[in-house]
């Protein structure tokens, strides 16, 4: 593995930071970034670096052992279910599904301070 292949769905207030260190790694390859709205910054900052864009995650889902890690940091229940879903129902053993609270520790982690996420009443059951 040259590097770590990743899709980010979410491109607002947590993403757009997690993007700007994800682009910062030279180990990473971001393959796509996808939010229902694409004037966000993290759309603006994914278009300024030619990384793909869409508001269609599933299509960048949908790319199967081309992408090692999904980083859904939306805080939408029907998005994180859609995806467990089309994981399970395609058979797809590769991609892992990372979730928002691990990219908020890694973002804490980095910044040596906890960072504070958009979704404060999540529920993560």
């Amino acid at each position: 593995m040259e590097k770590i292949r990743i899709v980010l769905i979410g491109a607002g207030e947590t993403g757009t930071p997690l993007l700007r260190q994800l682009l910062d790694a030279s180990f990473i390859e971001i393959v796509g970034v996808a939010d229902l709205n694409e004037d966000l910054p993290g759309i603006k900052l994914a278009k300024e670096h030619c990384v793909r864009t869409t508001s269609d995650f599933m299509t960048l889902v949908g790319l199967g052992a081309a992408v090692d890690i999904v980083i859904d940091v939306t805080g939408v229940a029907k998005v994180r279910d859609q995806l467990r879903k089309y994981m399970q129902d395609s058979g797809n053993h590769h991609t892992i599904i990372m979730h928002e609270l691990i990219a908020v520790l890694l973002m804490s982690l980095s910044q040596d301070k906890l960072v504070s996420m958009k979704h404060d009443s999540v529920d993560y059951a």
